[in-house]
């Protein structure tokens, strides 16, 4: 493999703060009735198949007719989604914008509902600026499936060595780096400038 200088962004936790506990710690008072919530009603598994695409009002529906009682957190999943962000990651949106300015090209694999990514380009404006992105509820694909780096690569005319992807999952990282492209795990505080000049990209 020869040096990247294409780089590669998810999204969650390496450019936005993400976290569902954002949004319900206003809702429940209990920090044990909040876990017991987001591990057995609003779970991960659950979440995880509107980033495959799955409609929110399906998805709110299918929870609220088997937890009845607990409808209004439910629904506050969708409807207070932004609340679910805190804010961005400074130092690494930061980073973004220097390598836009210095010409890098930059795209983004993300897990993410199509129509809360579209949500979050209009609060987070920096999300649109992307050479473009692949987001797996309108690709009905999920990070780690090889298809859907593959799926960048191909679309957009990309070689796999010409990439470094960034994720803060270790799994997802894996999956890039099974397709050939170099990869970073972000976890804070990492210096992810730092990282990238170990690679040859300075920003």
């Amino acid at each position: 493999m020869g040096k990247p200088h294409i780089v590669v962004f998810d999204i969650g936790n390496v450019l936005l703060r993400w976290d569902p506990r954002n949004l319900y710690r206003k809702i429940f008072s209990d920090e044990t009735q909040m876990e017991w919530f987001l591990s057995t009603v609003c779970t991960p598994h659950w979440n995880i198949e509107q980033d495959r695409g799955r409609d929110w009002d399906e998805a709110v529906a299918l929870l609220v007719k088997d937890y009845p009682d607990h409808e209004t957190p439910i629904r506050a999943f969708h409807e207070r989604w932004e609340e679910t962000v805190s804010g961005v990651i400074e130092e690494n949106v930061a980073l973004l914008e220097r390598l836009r300015e210095a010409g890098v090209p930059n795209y983004a694999i993300t897990n993410f509902s199509g129509p809360k990514f579209v949500l979050a380009q209009k609060l987070y404006p920096f999300l649109a600026g992307f050479d473009d992105a692949i987001v797996s509820g309108d690709e009905r694909l999920l990070k780690p499936q090889p298809e859907i780096y593959n799926l960048l690569l191909s679309r957009y005319g990309l070689t796999a060595g010409d990439c470094i992807f960034i994720d803060d999952s270790r799994d997802n990282v894996e999956g890039a780096r099974a397709v050939g492209m170099h990869a970073i795990h972000f976890n804070e505080p990492m210096d992810l400038a730092a990282e990238l000049r170990r690679y040859g990209i300075e920003a």
